[in-house]
């Protein structure tokens, strides 16, 4: 039986409504292609249309937590993050054991 090592990013928020279309420009123009070429592999966009919960989750899988530490250490990375957090509130990340099936 073989372990699988792989863990997932998970990243939860709130979308701010003052300028939408700068948002999913920013999303799906930079910070997604980035972050795959980091060698992140987005696997689950979420959006809540009801409830008390984040707007958004995103998960991104990385082939190990050394590999995604590393990743997350970046400067590249922290740069997609900052600017990211400049469209949204609420920002929240986890790290967990990947599972192919929705996280939370």
């Amino acid at each position: 039986m073989t372990t699988d090592a792989r863990v997932k990013l998970l990243m939860s928020y709130d979308i701010q409504d003052n300028d939408l279309q700068a948002y999913y420009q920013y999303v799906l123009g930079e910070f997604l292609p980035k972050a795959q070429a980091l060698g992140l592999v987005m696997t689950d966009a979420w959006h809540t249309a009801y409830g008390d919960y984040p707007a958004r989750l995103i998960s991104f899988v990385a082939r190990d937590r050394p590999t995604l530490d590393s990743i997350l250490a970046l400067d590249d990375w922290k740069q997609l993050e900052d600017r990211l957090r400049s469209f949204v509130s609420d920002y929240q990340t986890r790290i967990v054991p990947y599972r192919d099936r929705f996280q939370f």
